[in-house]
């Protein structure tokens, strides 16, 4: 699915005088980050190099500390945003890094996918919450998982943003907020902070209030939200 962040990135113009604060990669829920650092003021490199579907399983290769990206376009962008901070790895890396790798919950979620799991037509009791969830969850998730494991080995501050809490038509609402703290459990034992704001951007529902939405679209959060998700990563000293 094309979206308007999937097609374009966010970086700031070449010519700014001001150092980079962080490296932002990710799929297209980093648009409205890059888009609220940019609005600004704010110095970075990076934004969205793909689809989230793409940033789950077989999307990378390592290249000593570094790492290659599979679809060239996706490796394309990467290596202009490294050009940008003046590197040629990630190993180079003296920025932290921000992530969405792994977070877009509503593809993990899709509803035929758990069809197999289902007893009368729902789960059976605690399903959602047992280890074989998890781990099917972290199977599908894998080389994101690897992506964070490889970047902390590096001896990278690692940051990852959860996802917009918005689930489109295709995907079970219960298996997106299960998956979702199963990516969000297995990152965090990496020793990666995980930018968690569920509990500022969400109504009774758990679903995220519609002024923090994109506008004619199912998944994505817009700049509002990009500026919440801002506002933590700068108290955390970005």
């Amino acid at each position: 699915m094309t979206t308007p962040y999937s097609t374009t990135t966010t970086r700031p113009e070449p010519a700014t005088a001001s150092p980079a604060r962080f490296l932002l990669l990710g799929d297209s829920h980093a648009g409205p980050v890059g888009r609220a650092a940019k609005a600004a003021g704010i110095a970075f490199s990076g934004g969205p190099v793909g689809a989230g579907r793409d940033f789950n399983a077989g999307f990378f290769d390592l290249r000593g500390t570094d790492v290659a990206f599979r679809k060239p376009e996706a490796d394309t962008y990467y290596r202009r945003f490294l050009d940008e901070l003046g590197i040629s790895g990630l190993g180079e890396l003296t920025v932290p890094l921000v992530c969405t790798f792994g977070f877009s919950a509503h593809f993990v979620a899709t509803t035929e996918n758990w069809q197999i799991y289902r007893v009368g037509g729902g789960f059976a009791p605690g399903f959602l919450a047992s280890r074989l969830f998890d781990d099917l969850v972290r199977a599908t998730v894998r080389d994101a998982l690897a992506f964070y494991e490889h970047a902390r080995g590096l001896g990278l501050r690692v940051l990852a943003v959860m996802p917009p809490q918005r689930v489109p038509g295709l995907s079970d609402p219960d298996v997106f907020m299960a998956a979702q703290e199963s990516v969000r459990r297995a990152v965090t034992a990496l020793g990666v902070e995980v930018v968690d704001l569920r509990d500022r951007v969400t109504d009774a529902s758990g679903r995220q209030r519609p002024e923090l939405c994109e506008p004619n679209d199912v998944i994505h959060g817009n700049l509002a939200f990009g500026r919440l998700i801002l506002a933590d990563l700068l108290a955390r000293g970005l």
